[in-house]
């Protein structure tokens, strides 16, 4: 087995407090396997929820055989923001994401968790949804900027949603036919305009059809798995394109949930991320992985339908993607890693996405450059069940949109304008005479933010937005004299 033992990653996190030079563990690394799903809700999962009209045997499963956390959060509200934050340990506000339809996100030369690893000896793959952009010149051409130029040894995917054309498949920097058929707009009767079976008119290859995409990339990973380089760890990070729209379940899964076409479209995410489960223990690398299980942002899901299906893929927690609120960003996560993490555990310490940087960098040794990961945090001690109460995580950044911001720190929780910011209505209001400007909640009292209380916490407010402000106008959070530098 390639996994660390438990003691050695204690002596590992002590010498770095110390300050002495941690060495690369390479041959002692575990596999690191990253399945990063979309739009799901964190009331989705039973284990989040046990009144989830959805069956979803793995993430349960997953959640019994490891650690599951309730205050993870993805670094932005959307799918691009979210992914970038993801793979570079920075926060998206610092980066052009909004470019990602015509230009790279990551910048050249930007270390991403794949280039890291990729220095640690580990064989990098991903499969999936990317969003984060190609410097593009046909799609006869070769699309640069992407996973291959950012730290991945292999990859197979498209360039965003299956309901964003143009729709191709892409392997390595090339697409695999261009997208020179045309598919006309659909939308689904009895859903909102962005729910059901919808996407947009546009560009589609020949050999891609919008129903076989989900389980195709599972296939894709399958066998990145038996295909492996068995002298390396593997690294692979994959990105499934769903439950987010177009909701295309097969005939397998049609009608099964309680929760409509969205349910069934989640149950077979659900099974088509038990098929890479399996092929992980068919090759006899399950004991020796690091699997984490997450969600890019929350669902796209309304009032009405948790009347109307008696299914609140929130989990009674505010809004949908998009939003400030906290549907928007705070995320199912699963952590397995056998003999490491112990089996059962749950865990209330704030995270980010940007924070897995740090963490598999403190867990495989890797030396975390100055640039790297301006805003990741290392959660390890946490995986190991070893963080001391004073060790918490410094005030949490998300931004939404309508230039609304939400800072957490601490039970508390200030967004810097009224209204959403995202999908939800209200999405921006404008403030009344001597009324509040901005949004405060105390999230240990209040997790469903139903009581603003800016007005009655005035110097909470203050600090907060100086707060806000001064890490909008920083480079980076992660302190200049952090150890893993």
């Amino acid at each position: 087995m390639r996994t660390p033992t438990h003691l050695c990653l204690l002596v590992m996190l002590t010498f770095a407090m110390i300050g002495v030079p941690v060495p690369a563990q390479s041959a002692e690394n575990p596999n690191i396997v990253i399945i990063l799903v979309d739009d799901m809700g964190y009331g989705d999962p039973r284990c989040y929820n046990p009144e989830s009209k959805i069956d979803m045997p793995n993430f349960d499963r997953i959640a019994r055989e490891g650690m599951r956390f309730t205050d993870a959060h993805a670094p932005g509200a959307l799918c691009h923001p979210s992914r970038y934050g993801l793979l570079t340990g920075r926060y998206p506000f610092r980066a052009p994401v909004e470019k990602w339809r015509t230009q790279p996100v990551i910048a050249e030369g930007e270390e991403t968790i794949a280039s890291l690893l990729r220095k640690q000896g580990y064989q990098t793959a991903m499969v999936g949804k990317w969003h984060l952009g190609f410097a593009e010149n046909g799609y006869d051409q070769r699309l640069p900027g992407g996973p291959i130029d950012r730290g991945f040894d292999s990859f197979f995917g498209i360039r965003a949603s299956t309901d964003i054309p143009p729709y191709f498949y892409i392997r390595g920097d090339r697409a695999v036919m261009p997208p020179t058929d045309t598919i006309s707009a659909n939308n689904t009767d009895g859903w909102s305009a962005i729910q059901g079976a919808f996407w947009r008119e546009g560009g589609i290859a020949p050999d891609l059809k919008l129903e076989e995409v989900l389980p195709r990339f599972a296939s894709e990973a399958v066998e990145v798995i038996r295909n492996r380089n068995q002298e390396k760890p593997l690294m692979l990070y994959l990105a499934l394109p769903a439950p987010h729209t177009p909701w295309l379940p097969s005939p397998e899964f049609a009608g099964k949930s309680k929760a409509g076409l969205y349910g069934d479209f989640a149950m077979m995410v659900d099974a088509e991320i038990g098929k890479v489960l399996g092929a992980l223990q068919d090759a006899g690398m399950a004991d020796d992985t690091l699997l984490i299980i997450t969600s890019d942002n929350g669902p796209v899901w309304y009032d009405a339908d948790v009347a109307r299906l008696g299914h609140d893929s929130s989990g009674g927690l505010r809004g949908m993607k998009a939003d400030a609120w906290e549907c928007g960003h705070r995320m199912p996560f699963l952590v397995r890693w056998p003999e490491q993490v112990k089996a059962g555990a749950v865990t209330d310490r704030t995270i980010c996405f940007t924070d897995l940087m740090a963490t598999i960098a403190a867990i495989t040794g890797a030396k975390l450059e100055h640039a790297a990961g301006p805003d990741s945090f290392d959660f390890s001690n946490v995986l190991l069940g070893s963080q001391p109460e004073d060790d918490v995580r410094p005030p949490l950044v998300i931004p939404a949109g309508q230039g609304i911001f939400s800072i957490r720190s601490g039970d508390w929780k200030f967004i810097n304008g009224l209204g959403s910011g995202g999908f939800s209505e209200p999405r921006r209001i404008d403030p009344q005479p001597g009324g509040a400007t901005g949004q405060l909640y105390n999230l240990k009292q209040d997790l469903a933010e139903s009581q603003n209380l800016f007005l009655s916490h005035p110097d909470i407010v203050s600090r907060l937005e100086a707060e806000l402000q001064a890490i909008r106008n920083q480079g980076r959070t992660r302190p200049v004299t952090d150890l893993s530098q």
